[in-house]
């Protein structure tokens, strides 16, 4: 009790400060946190009407995170980002914690409350025309172009029309590229294999290379599909700079990566009507759940589809 009345919930935060400080021996800097964000979480249920820590309960703790993230432009509060947030929890859940054991309050109605989860982040992918731009800045179109055009060019060509990963294109040898049926053996994560179809352009570009450029590259026995200047096993470094290359001469001005070639191979699937599980298997994803985040982004083709098609949808 504080000597003018009941003790408050501020005073109940001093006493938990005090036992970090004297009791934990907590730093400096982390005093100063956690007096910080049991300030807010203070504020937070004062604006809901709640002046003592009995009176909270499990769903005030998840929607005060929830608030965190959302912000509060009339109030000058910004958004915070999700590492604010999981500290902000870690002091409220401590907080709770030390007055259950003080016997403040009957139960720690903190200890199940986890983080929120981010909301999902779309993947990147390139519209179509941009991804044509890169695999013809690739080079190997020309007659004279050297090995090395030719390479990248079945390379970038590969990696959008089967959805490989950067590191499953490196690792292939020229035994896993079947030209006349039109397929590729790929190995992924868990050791994993997988055998997928691949287009007539990228064949063309893979057929180009084999014939005249990998010969030029290769100086001794190499198992390797894709070889360096130095007839070794091209790395996923100079891979991913082939196509960082290939776009900047594109004019691209956005980042680019390998895997945003794997993004636009879902999803230009998808937008042309290929079933979610089948995606699944190009991608050798082992779930189902990790390729539908890919629907996520053809929302607009749909809304342009069902607006064009519904008899009602106007």
């Amino acid at each position: 009790m504080s000597s003018t009345g009941p003790m408050t919930l501020a005073d109940q935060v001093q006493m938990y400060l005090d036992h970090l400080e004297v009791e934990r021996g907590s730093a400096r800097n982390t005093l100063q946190s956690y007096a910080r964000d049991l300030r807010r979480y203070q504020e937070y249920l004062a604006d809901r009407g709640i002046d003592a820590l009995s009176q909270v309960h499990e769903s005030d703790i998840r929607e005060f995170l929830v608030a965190l993230r959302r912000g509060d432009a009339d109030n000058d509060r910004p958004p915070l980002a999700d590492s604010s947030i999981a500290r902000t929890l870690v002091a409220t859940r401590g907080f709770h914690k030390f007055a259950a054991a003080e016997g403040i309050v009957v139960a720690d109605v903190a200890h199940a409350v986890a983080p929120p989860k981010a909301p999902r982040r779309l993947p990147k992918s390139l519209p179509v025309d941009e991804v044509l731009a890169i695999l013809a800045a690739s080079g190997g179109d020309d007659v004279s172009d050297g090995p090395r055009a030719l390479r990248d060019r079945a390379l970038l060509e590969l990696l959008y029309s089967c959805g490989a990963r950067i590191s499953e294109a490196v690792a292939l040898d020229v035994d896993d590229i079947e030209t006349d049926s039109r397929s590729v053996l790929l190995r992924g994560k868990g050791g994993k294999e997988r055998i997928v179809p691949v287009g007539r352009p990228a064949i063309a570009a893979l057929d180009a290379y084999l014939v005249r450029g990998r010969p030029a590259l290769v100086s001794r026995f190499n198992p390797a599909l894709f070889l360096n200047t130095r007839g070794g096993r091209l790395s996923r470094q100079s891979a991913w700079q082939v196509l960082v290359d290939a776009a900047a001469r594109a004019g691209l001005d956005k980042s680019v990566s390998p895997h945003t070639l794997r993004h636009s191979f879902a999803t230009h699937l998808l937008d042309g009507g290929a079933d979610v599980r089948v995606v699944q298997e190009l991608l050798g994803h082992a779930s189902v759940t990790t390729t539908q985040v890919y629907t996520l982004v053809t929302v607009g083709t749909m809304r342009e589809v069902y607006a064009l098609a519904h008899p009602r949808a106007r």
